[in-house]
């Protein structure tokens, strides 16, 4: 377990890709940005240390985001390799028509 300040501890680091997506075209935006997710979903999950892969999708605010939750320990290797796939999966996002402001962020998770 990790300890940010006294009493802020932490045992997950994740990482999440996020976008916009489009109602346009019978929301096809979002259809294409789960096709590209279904494509390395495996990949993801083999990361070493991958505890889980989440994905959100608001149909309000029109997000779509894939966060994948590694243990601590496990977090800075996946770091060193580039965080792989998300390098393709960002180019492959920001390809689809319809979908903008594709971000990532890295944060701390820890269950209470």
């Amino acid at each position: 377990m990790v300890e940010i300040t006294e009493g802020v501890t932490f045992d997950t680091i994740a990482r999440e890709w996020r976008c916009k997506w489009s109602e346009e075209g019978s929301k096809a935006s979002l259809a294409a940005a789960q096709k590209a997710l279904n494509s390395i979903i495996s990949e993801l999950k083999a990361v070493d240390g991958v505890k889980r892969v989440d994905r959100v999708v608001c149909g309000g605010c029109l997000d779509f985001k894939i966060v994948t939750s590694l243990g601590a320990d496990k977090f800075g290797e996946w770091e060193n390799a580039s965080f792989a796939p998300e390098t393709s999966f960002l180019k492959e996002l920001k390809a689809i028509d319809g979908v903008t402001s594709v971000e990532t962020q890295t944060y701390t998770l820890m269950e209470m």
